[in-house]
């Protein structure tokens, strides 16, 4: 059974303190916890993280995190050790997604480790700022290893390549074949997938993206309607009228105007 922890982020953290710590000057074993708050260690040497009956070895580049109250046992293969941290508290209630107890950062290591950095500069006294940079590192952890609220592993991961992919070139043409490359999966196994997860085809999936940034041009912003058209990749203006009906249920012009509307005044 995987080790993982339960986080809801709908709220940044309240930094307590963040910095550099070092372990192992007792010797090569330390026990202790932190009754009121978190904790988040990225590794910079080798051992084992123990709590709640794991196990886990631990790495340079690897992160961990630690629920309050929670006694968890070090143990170094060599010693002093070098980590960085963020001790902190979570003050939301909202969706709870699960985050492996401990993973390899991978090449995110280098992002995560410039995060806590700055979240240590605005320290020592609770900053928004510091806030900023946790709340930042702890979100990108929950994609480290492709982690959903439900489920995990290397399928969501393509999913997410696939996904960022459509998101950075929708003002360009899209096929399928190159999406599937930029994921490293079959078209056939990318069309699957897409089908399971978003209820789409791929297509579809590329049709509703567009105008949904399309729909948030039109309703909050002054840019021309052709220039939406082409910044969501369909510059034929016929063919963008087609769709924005299609998935909008109106034209642009009137999709633009209902967002004009005044709202009506309560009445007495």
């Amino acid at each position: 059974m995987a080790h993982s922890v339960e986080l809801s982020l709908d709220l940044p953290p309240r930094v307590h303190s963040a910095g550099v710590g070092v372990h192992g000057f007792a010797g090569p074993h330390d026990v202790f916890r932190l009754p009121q708050l978190w904790q988040l260690h990225l590794y910079d040497y080798s051992g084992t993280l123990e709590y709640d009956g794991f196990r886990h070895p631990v790495r340079p580049g690897y992160v961990s995190l630690v629920p309050p109250g929670t006694e968890v046992h070090f143990h170094y293969d060599t010693t002093p050790c070098r980590h960085l941290y963020a001790h902190f508290t979570l003050p939301g209630h909202g969706e709870r997604r699960h985050v492996p107890a401990v993973q390899d950062a991978g090449t995110d290591a280098t992002l995560l480790s410039g995060l806590l950095r700055q979240a240590a500069t605005a320290c020592p006294q609770p900053s928004a700022r510091a806030a900023a940079e946790l709340w930042t590192a702890l979100w990108r952890m929950t994609s480290l290893a492709g982690v959903s609220v439900n489920r995990a592993g290397p399928q969501r991961s393509v999913l997410r390549a696939a996904m960022t992919h459509i998101e950075e070139h929708l003002a360009e043409p899209l096929d399928v074949p190159d999406i599937a490359r930029a994921a490293g999966i079959s078209h056939t196994h990318l069309t699957r997938l897409f089908r399971k997860d978003t209820g789409h085809t791929v297509v579809g999936y590329i049709r509703h993206r567009r105008m949904k940034r399309a729909q948030h041009l039109l309703t909050a912003s002054t840019l021309a309607i052709p220039a939406i058209a082409a910044t969501v990749g369909i510059p034929d203006l016929q063919a963008f009228n087609k769709t924005c009906r299609k998935e909008l249920g109106a034209s642009p012009r009137a999709v633009r105007q209902s967002a004009q509307q005044p709202e009506p005044a309560d009445q007495p």
